[in-house]
């Protein structure tokens, strides 16, 4: 195998650079992936342009749960489940209700930041659905929407991996099992016991209402956000460009909208995701289809208009799955290059027992950052770590709880993750917008996470 060594850095450094500069996504991601194709091909000798149309065919191929082709169908699914709820009106009628009930500024946050602790079983259920349903009501207050973005946000992924069930923590365990942390069967159980070593997970969920309630206060982008808000009444800063021809008017404007529309679809997914043992696909799929029938047994709208809906909305997504898909590749020419050998090589030879959990976590946070890489990265980290970790007489589950943080950090604080384009999607915030407004507090949770690791590096044998 080539050894790429410092020049795997290159490739997400251009993506990096190329997306505060452009602002804009897709095509810095494009970009970096061509450059790393490049610096493949001179070193093998090969064709850059047939190794990237090859990843991107491995990519789009990959048949394993997370793989791309269930990114694709859970993503559009949801794309036409949301579709169908908005042009019932049962989203809106939502909307109302939860307005009828707040009174401020602070109880929309609040309610915005309740929300996404309650849907936990998945990432992309939860940047979707609490973006979706409180977009309306955080715009009565005039809250502006990358505030919004960063509460979405930083309640999917990093609340995911700190509950005892969600997809994040049944992935994780079966890595777990495979890398030989856990016996076989054994790999959720195991991971229930490494949550208290998540820091980052907990840290940055529990940190949000501190901003809200003034403890702590709102700065940098943010605070820039709030003013330009009061000053103009526009709630965003950037343009928003992901949106598709998703049509939001109502199926049949004589139904009278009732917030059972909206729901009662998400209590079937939710039931439906726990009932195939947190399958998002599975669970996604059976509640479209109930939506559908609900919709049509009742009067929402006939069965043409709730056909194109149901297309029309998985088109909305479309933009946001070519931005994915790209983060995939760039993952794949990552891997090519070994950016994680790389990367946990350098900082091996000042590794002690005490400061292992902390490098592991500073240095992957670096790679989750820079490539947007959360699973993939564990499937490769974690294998990795393991054997130092006990070479060292390093607290096993300590460390492979740095290396969950360290992911959870990329999908929260990356300006190209699946979680930062879905929250962008959702809360129609551009996800530069999004990104580099709370960059700075993600940072904060960053930092108190590496004191954390610190910590527990000289605390826990």
């Amino acid at each position: 195998m080539v050894d790429y060594g410092a020049l795997s850095l290159i490739p997400p450094l251009v993506v990096v650079v190329l997306a505060i500069v452009l602002r804009t996504s897709f095509e810095p991601l494009l970009i970096g992936c061509l450059a790393g194709f490049v610096l493949i091909a001179l070193h093998t000798h090969g064709n850059f342009f047939t190794g990237f149309v090859d990843s991107m065919m491995h990519v789009i191929g990959d048949p394993t749960q997370g793989g791309s082709v269930w990114v694709i169908l859970v993503c559009g699914l949801y794309g036409s489940l949301i579709g169908l709820m908005i042009r019932s009106g049962g989203t809106m009628k939502f909307g109302d209700w939860a307005l009828s009930k707040i009174k401020s500024q602070r109880g929309a946050l609040m309610g915005a930041w309740g929300l996404g602790l309650a849907i936990f079983l998945d990432d992309y259920l939860s940047a979707l659905t609490v973006g979706l349903s409180m977009r309306k009501i955080t715009d009565a207050f005039k809250i502006p929407r990358s505030k919004l973005a960063y509460i979405v946000n930083t309640t999917a992924a990093p609340w995911c991996v700190v509950v005892p069930i969600s997809t994040w923590t049944i992935f994780t365990g079966t890595i777990l099992e495979s890398s030989g942390v856990a016996a076989k069967g054994a790999g959720l159980s195991t991971y229930w016991k490494m949550i208290p070593f998540v820091c980052y997970g907990y840290i940055s969920v529990l940190i949000i209402p501190l901003f809200i309630f003034g403890m702590l206060p709102w700065f940098g982008k943010m605070k820039k956000a709030d003013m330009h808000a009061r000053e103009t009444g526009k709630l965003t800063q950037m343009e928003f460009t992901m949106n598709s021809s998703l049509d939001v008017t109502p199926m049949n404007k004589q139904k009278q909208a009732k917030v059972i529309y909206f729901l009662l679809p998400v209590l079937v997914l939710l039931a439906a995701t726990i009932y195939f043992d947190i399958d998002a696909l599975k669970g996604v799929m059976i509640t479209v289809t109930f939506t559908f029938l609900y919709y049509l047994i009742i009067k929402v709208g006939n069965f043409a208009q709730l056909s194109e809906t149901v297309f029309t909305g998985f088109n909305s997504m479309v933009f946001a799955l070519a931005i994915l898909m790209m983060s995939y590749v760039l993952k794949d020419v990552n891997d090519k290059m070994g950016l994680t050998q790389y990367v946990l090589h350098g900082v091996s030879p000042y590794v002690n027992k005490q400061l292992l959990p902390l490098l592991v976590f500073a240095s992957l946070s670096v790679i989750a950052v820079t490539t947007g890489s959360s699973w993939g990265l564990y499937a490769v980290a974690i294998p990795l770590v393991v054997p130092l970790a006990n070479s060292l007489h390093s607290n096993v589950l300590l460390n492979c709880g740095a290396i969950v943080s360290a992911g959870v950090f990329g999908s929260n604080a990356c300006l190209y993750s699946d979680a930062t384009i879905l929250t962008a999607q959702s809360t129609e915030c551009n996800n530069l917008e999004n990104g580099l407004a709370q960059m700075p507090y993600a940072s904060i949770a960053f930092a108190l996470s590496c004191v954390a690791y610190l910590i527990l590096g000289y605390t826990v044998s």
